[in-house]
């Protein structure tokens, strides 16, 4: 759809024009010169092919046309300001903006925030989901809660978690499966982006000849997310490989199964970063605090 409006530039210029009436005072507010100001109301008068000041000598006043196009734009700005509120907060250096990886964030992070927001209920928290680790943006986020071994260069790493790779599957899979060697016959599902992954496991377990190694990588299905991958195995699709912090609740509802005893320990795992230099915002602490010892816990 084509929205037939005019410049913003000119807009917010004859804005500030109108509630002054004053092309230098709108100058003044907008750090413009008073030709400038001038300018664009004129762009914007001939866009609208109408006038929209009476200009005299010492003074401005609106026309007809002028006065009743102010509420218009008013009313405009303030749906913008609105919205920008509504989306990015009203005061982004005032609000912690953390990012978090979908799985973790929704698996872990969400059962025990509303803890921190009983002890904390004047600190403001922004949550931003993300499914891979993109390259940290500073202006943006405040703290980053990502996936891997905690080596990143020019960051400090708090380790969160201890990671065990699980296989999880429905209780009427789990009642055929008698060994590691019987994987051979079911549906693998696999999560991408992860180092450690059904190789590891089944090596592990002594199940060489059925693993997920290169030769037969394209056995099963490959998700994107864990959430997706347990998504799939609670329908029956599959097996899938769970990681501890992510299948809490998977477990603890029964719905999922561990078909066999080994829980594989692995090195990767989640860590809170934050940049080693530069300003750091006046709750990070508080919040970093509090989340190591619900890791801890």
């Amino acid at each position: 759809m084509s929205h037939q409006m005019p410049p913003l530039p000119w807009l917010r210029a004859f804005e500030a024009s109108a509630r002054h009436l004053s092309f230098t005072n709108a100058a003044a507010e907008l750090n413009l010169t008073q030709a400038a100001i001038s300018k664009q109301v004129k762009l914007l008068e001939h866009y609208l092919r109408e006038p929209l000041f009476e200009r005299l000598p010492r003074s401005l006043t609106l026309t007809k046309a002028g006065a009743a196009y102010l509420p218009k734009v008013n009313d405009a700005f303030e749906r913008l300001s609105a919205g920008t509120v509504e989306v990015f907060g009203a005061n982004r250096s005032g609000i912690l903006s953390v990012r978090v990886m979908i799985g973790f964030a929704t698996t872990w992070l969400a059962r025990r925030l509303p803890r921190f927001i009983a002890a904390h209920p004047k600190t403001q928290v922004r949550i931003v989901s993300s499914i891979w680790a993109e390259e940290y943006d500073a202006e943006t986020f405040d703290l980053d809660i990502r996936y891997g071994f905690g080596t990143w260069p020019g960051f400090r790493a708090d380790r969160l978690n201890r990671e065990h790779l699980i296989p999880l599957c429905l209780p009427e899979i789990a009642a055929r499966l008698h060994s590691p060697a019987d994987l051979a016959k079911e549906r693998l599902l696999h999560v991408l982006g992860y180092q450690d992954g059904w190789d590891s496991w089944l090596t592990a377990a002594g199940a060489g000849r059925v693993d997920a190694s290169r030769v037969d990588a394209s056995r099963g299905l490959w998700f994107d997310t864990t959430l997706m991958a347990m998504a799939v195995a609670a329908e029956g699709g599959g097996i899938a490989l769970g990681r501890t912090s992510l299948i809490e609740t998977e477990l603890a509802s029964g719905r999922l199964v561990k078909p066999f005893a080994l829980e594989l320990p692995i090195e990767e795992g989640f860590f809170l970063v934050a940049p080693e230099k530069g300003a750091r915002h006046k709750d990070a602490g508080v919040f970093r605090e509090w989340l190591l010892a619900e890791a801890a816990t």
